[in-house]
Order: structure tokens, then C-alpha cells, then sequence
């Protein structure tokens, strides 16, 4: 009996250490182009973000401006309106979410690879 109890108590704390209870990582972004119908253009100041998920350099063709670690905003319906150009933020990772809203079909260059964030904090 005392064996059972010891492998409740272990098992226990095996799971309540699991990847569950982990708090999403946060990176400081700056919003780097706002172009129309939300193809915006988003670089990674801050935290050790994988790179297969972002541009490690990439230059908007429209102005011959250069972005280090740069993504195409992948969640417009969920993106503060409150965000201007230039402004930094701090936003987590997003793949909860379902993107359902409308967005304009206009063209205006972006990286090519997109990520959908939540922003945490202004």
C-alpha cells in the first residue's frame, strides 16, 4: 500500500511539472510597415524566436528599406488598431485562434512567411 501511495504522489508531481502549466514566451516586436488591407510587416526585437518562422532579412521592394527578422502579421483580426507603425509591443506565438474576418484583397509587399501573435502588452 505505502508503494501506491508513492506512486501517486510522484506521479502527481510528474504531471503537474508537464508543458501544460508553461506560460507562452513573449517577444518584443516593433511594427515595422503598416500597408493597406493589413499586410503588415512585423520584425523580432527581442527573445530567441525559431527562425523557420520568420525572414531573417528582408527588404520592402516598394521602399528599399531592410527588416532583420521580419514576419507578415498572420492574425489581422486580432491585431490592435491602437498599433502604429514604429511602435514596439510584446506579443506571444498564436495558434489557438481562428482568423475569420474581412480583409481587403489589395496588394502591398510583405515577408513570406506569416505568423499569427497575440499581443500581450503595448
Amino acid at each position: 500500500m505505502k508503494h501506491v501511495l508513492v506512486l501517486t504522489v510522484l506521479s502527481i508531481l510528474i504531471l503537474s511539472n508537464s508543458d501544460c502549466s508553461k506560460k507562452p514566451i513573449t517577444y518584443k516586436g516593433r511594427l515595422e510597415v503598416k500597408g493597406l488591407c493589413m499586410n503588415y510587416t512585423i520584425s523580432v526585437l527581442q527573445g530567441n524566436i525559431d527562425p523557420s518562422l520568420i525572414v531573417s532579412d528582408w527588404t520592402d521592394e516598394t521602399t528599399g528599406k531592410s527588416y532583420k527578422n521580419a514576419f507578415k502579421l498572420g492574425s489581422p483580426c486580432t491585431f490592435p488598431a491602437t498599433i502604429n507603425q514604429g511602435d514596439e509591443f510584446y506579443f506571444t506565438t498564436d495558434t489557438t485562434s481562428v482568423q475569420n474576418c474581412a480583409v481587403c484583397m489589395a496588394f502591398y509587399p510583405t515577408p513570406s512567411k506569416a505568423l499569427a501573435i497575440k499581443v500581450v502588452s503595448q
